[in-house]
């Protein structure tokens, strides 16, 4: 369970008030996939960023009774002198995970061949996002936020991203950003929207999913 209290989050950029959450109240419950949506500019990143506590709220507070993953695929703290082999080990001791255990499962899901053990810093952007994606679900979690991570790489490692989520879910929840509303009827039952620094959420997807569009169709009227 993930819980915002009277959550609120206020940027001033070049002169002028953005808030991307409004004294925000809501209950993500434990084990359930929530397709989280909203116009682009809407909140959406800076939110999950803040339920993983790499972003502070302005006001409020958010309380979870289970273990959080960072933003799936997210590689912004890879150390680029190091291996993605030592990245790797690192981030294994920093959660209490088996190294070896997980440097065997990245390697091979990540499909790096060589580049493995060359420093990060010599990726390519996909390479990186790939190397994260695989940390992300070789570490278990109770609940995982996920940013846009399976439109990462070629078709066919799409598909085993995508599975590779699947079968998570099966013991965990997640809140899952994403454009594509496939994607989105694939992996969620629950859907919240976020609009104007307001949260609503939605027991049924598809209802989220209509909530959604009327408001990109408002927007595109205005």
């Amino acid at each position: 369970m993930i819980r915002l209290e009277n959550l609120s989050k206020i940027y001033h950029v070049k002169g002028q008030r953005k808030c991307v959450a409004d004294q925000v109240n809501a209950v993500f419950p434990s084990g359930v996939s929530v397709g989280l949506l909203g116009r682009n500019g809407a909140g959406k990143s800076t939110l999950l960023r803040m339920i993983a506590g790499t972003s502070k709220p302005t006001d409020g507070r958010i309380v979870s009774d289970g273990s959080i993953s960072w933003p799936v695929g997210f590689s912004g703290s890879f150390h680029g002198d190091l291996t993605g082999a030592q990245n790797i080990r690192f981030v294994a001791r920093v959660y209490g995970v088996d190294a070896e255990y997980l440097v065997d499962y990245v390697r091979d899901f990540a499909e790096l061949g060589m580049h493995f053990h060359l420093p990060v810093r010599t990726y390519s952007s996909g390479m990186r996002s790939r190397l994260a994606f695989g940390v992300s679900m070789g570490v278990r979690f109770d609940t995982y936020l996920v940013d846009e991570v399976t439109s990462v790489g070629d078709a066919n490692f799409k598909k085993k991203s995508e599975a590779v989520f699947l079968d998570r879910m099966r013991s965990a929840g997640a809140i899952v950003v994403t454009h594509s509303m496939p994607m989105i009827r694939r992996m969620c039952t629950m859907g919240a929207v976020l609009e104007g620094g307001k949260l609503t959420l939605f027991d049924d997807i598809d209802a989220a999913i209509a909530q959604h569009e009327a408001n990109l169709a408002a927007a595109s009227a205005r």
